[in-house]
């Protein structure tokens, strides 16, 4: 009984804080990571300076003078946002037996040292872990969206625009991103049968672009990838972006209750990947043995024992 009160009083506790004081990204966040940068870093670092003298965080759509390249700023930006993730979903998840786990190593999936996970649930709390230890995998694409402008004498930074504004591709915006990100949700989930049960999700800041709307839902339906979510509510200063594609491969939540509905969502489901090439003589036979099963769940899981037999 008493583990029961603890139970709800946790997730009662949990409840305020997603209500209080959780929050998703904003411009906020981007404001505290460049402030927080400056400690170890120069603003040459973190920004473009134009030929008038300005650091900015991108090049604005009508500027014409000299540009550079800014290749620093990636891998911090790529440590805070990984955190943040982390920090959030910690708060999201009630669940004792569960960890958030950064830069996870899964040997038997293929994923090593040199190109470990962004982020894991998992039921260890180590580095290296098992297949049947890793609930959900997550791949961070989460950049700076919005456009900033550094006064070095008051060592400020100021929004002066959003996506639209700037030369820049945020996450989800970026195609080489997301193309990156597929290919290695691909290489995962073909890496063995070990991963057929382990939801993938890439998380992103920004807008999916058009031309990957119909992948996302594909590979959603598919079973690849379990969706592209975007953890920024409002992008732009003024109108609106998509919510979600007509599948859900690609969801854009507003407020972390969504977020947390979204997750739970991914546990209670006993997900199962499968896939082939099969004549229909052979997949027939396939499922005249399954049927042979007492129940819908033991007939699914013949099945997929059939399919996957070399």
């Amino acid at each position: 009984m008493n583990n029961i009160v603890i139970y709800f009083l946790k997730l009662f506790i949990c409840l305020i804080i997603i209500v209080v004081i959780m929050r998703l990204w904003s411009k906020n966040q981007e404001k505290i990571f460049f402030i927080n940068s400056r400690k170890v870093a120069f603003p040459s670092q973190l920004f473009y300076k134009t030929d008038d003298g300005r650091y900015l965080a991108y090049w604005p759509k009508d500027y014409r003078g000299r540009k550079s390249t800014l290749q620093s700023r990636n891998s911090l930006i790529g440590k805070f946002t990984e955190e943040w993730v982390c920090k959030l979903f910690g708060r999201l998840i009630v669940d004792d037996d569960l960890y958030l786990v950064k830069q996870a190593i899964i040997p038997s999936l293929g994923i090593t040292s040199r190109s470990p996970v962004d982020l894991v649930i998992s039921t260890a709390n180590r580095k290296i872990l098992k297949a049947s230890e890793v609930k959900v995998i997550f791949e961070v694409k989460m950049s700076i969206v919005w456009n900033w402008q550094y006064f070095d004498d008051s060592n400020n930074v100021v929004e002066i625009g959003d996506f639209r504004t700037h030369q820049g591709k945020p996450s989800f915006t970026r195609s080489d991103s997301i193309l990156k990100a597929i290919g290695k949700c691909i290489g995962i989930r073909v890496s063995s049968f070990e991963s057929s049960k382990i939801p993938i999700v890439v998380i992103g800041n920004a807008p999916l672009s058009n031309g990957f709307c119909k992948k996302a839902d594909h590979l959603k339906r598919v079973g690849v990838i379990q969706g592209f979510w975007s953890l920024n509510p409002f992008p732009l200063n003024h109108g609106n972006t998509r919510k979600t594609t007509p599948y859900g491969g690609y969801i854009r939540f507003n407020n972390t209750s969504e977020l947390k509905r979204n997750l739970d969502n991914l546990f209670s489901q006993d997900l199962n990947f499968f896939s082939g090439m099969e004549n229909p003589k052979t997949l027939g036979k396939y499922i005249e043995i399954a049927n042979n099963e007492n129940n819908y769940e033991d007939k699914g899981l013949k099945f997929l024992k059939l399919i996957r037999r070399y």
